[in-house]
């Protein structure tokens, strides 16, 4: 009698950092993983947008984790697993291959997403479903939270994306907010305060960043031939970034979850 044997779930992934301190708590393992649909003008790793890209490493789970748990001493009570991209969502069954194990070995687990593949249809949702059962932290970046101006920066609406947060927040799923303030495209007053307003009506934010634009991905750009969307635009001041803070109350959010009774 034969038995057949399973095929292991293969990640692709564009590239690993061991020791990354800005995604997520503590310092973190970060796998960001290969292909994208947002087409943010922003953008400092274009690199990562193709999908199915052949450059891209093929990983199992157990490679990224046997890999991982050779910086576990270093992660202390906060660090762990962070996954990013790219977007990857667009990879939901290799996570929740590589979120499932890590919870099994007691390694804290961070979905770092745009929240662009998310939809409630079928099959996707119980897999988004089943992946939320391992997931710690979500890091949600919000690009613009008008639609038709999000469709300008990103190329893709927002409507679904926002979905995706009220779900999280119907779970209470923790998160953080990230918010990348571009000069002439998200860093206007009105926005600002219409993103205050739906972060408001969220149970779930533990932490809301501000990212200020910035340009060091801008050679990636030049070496893909591709032309840069915010050529001459530059970096917001620091009284912008100070005023986008105040306007979605950053410090109001201090790193633990406000719940509301």
């Amino acid at each position: 009698m034969s038995t057949v044997t399973e095929q292991p779930i293969l990640g692709n992934v564009h590239s690993i950092e061991s020791f990354g301190s800005v995604d997520g708590p503590g310092v973190r393992f970060i796998v960001f993983m290969q292909g994208c649909r947002m087409r943010c003008q922003f953008c400092h790793n274009p690199d990562t947008w193709k999908i199915n890209d052949p450059k891209a490493q093929k990983r199992t789970a157990d490679d990224v984790l046997k890999e991982a748990l050779n910086y576990k001493s270093y992660w202390g009570k906060k660090g762990g697993l962070t996954v990013s991209g790219g977007e990857p969502l667009l990879q939901i069954d290799f996570l929740i291959d590589l979120f499932k194990k890590a919870k099994a070995m007691g390694i804290n687990t961070t979905l770092d997403s745009c929240g662009n593949p998310f939809t409630y249809k079928e099959p996707f949702f119980s897999k988004f479903e089943e992946l939320m059962k391992y997931t710690d932290l979500v890091l949600f970046d919000i690009k613009q939270i008008d639609d038709e101006k999000h469709r300008e920066l990103t190329g893709q609406s927002n409507s679904n994306i926002l979905e995706m947060a009220k779900y999280l927040s119907e779970i209470n799923k923790p998160v953080w907010i990230r918010h990348v303030l571009v000069p002439f495209r998200s860093d206007y007053d009105e926005f600002l305060i219409r993103l205050d307003k739906f972060i408001k009506g969220l149970n779930n934010v533990d932490k809301v960043e501000i990212l200020p634009y910035h340009t060091m991905g801008k050679y990636k750009w030049e070496e893909m031939d591709l032309a840069y969307p915010l050529e001459g635009i530059e970096p917001p001041t620091d009284d912008r970034v100070e005023n986008a803070k105040k306007l979605l109350h950053t410090e109001d959010y201090k790193g633990y979850l406000k719940r509301k009774n």
